[in-house]
């Protein structure tokens, strides 16, 4: 890049509140403050990030605009982890659910087949009773014909 940069006191390392809570670390480790192009050329007032050491520099260097848009990537990026943990976090939540469930319905399912076990054998009783009467219907209206046959004769 051909285009000489200029240092001018803290007017050049001014920065607002928003650029402070996003410093830029240059290669040592250091702030990189916040400059602007201060020569003629097409890069005029365009802001850059460059070693706070300047002009025996690391080598860093990064125009204002390429930062924002990484940081904005970093933001999108931070709230897609977020909303992922977030699901893995529910998706957690609802597999203990269904464990809780499938171990729900499998007492149920040991309930309804005692139940019907039980829906069965009161089927049975049912049935014998229905017999017994039928067969103690039968001797009764026997012992009747029976009276009615000996008055008769």
């Amino acid at each position: 890049m051909a285009t000489s940069h200029e240092s001018s006191g803290n007017s050049s390392r001014s920065r607002s509140m928003s650029d402070q809570q996003c410093q830029v670390m240059c290669y040592h480790g250091e702030i990189a403050p916040l400059r602007e192009v201060k020569y003629n050329g097409p890069t005029y007032g365009k802001k850059f990030y460059g070693c706070s050491y300047w002009p025996r520099t690391c080598g860093y260097f990064k125009w204002a605009d390429e930062v924002h848009e990484i940081r904005d990537m970093q933001m999108r990026l931070l709230e897609k982890d977020t909303e992922i943990a977030e699901l893995e976090m529910e998706k957690g939540f609802l597999e203990d659910k269904i464990k809780r469930l499938k171990e729900a319905k499998l007492k149920l399912d040991d309930v309804v087949e005692e139940l019907s076990i039980e829906n069965s054998e009161i089927r049975e009783g049912l049935y014998a009773a229905k017999a017994d009467k039928r067969v103690i219907l039968g001797l009764a209206l026997s012992w009747i014909f029976f009276l009615l046959y000996v008055l008769i004769k």
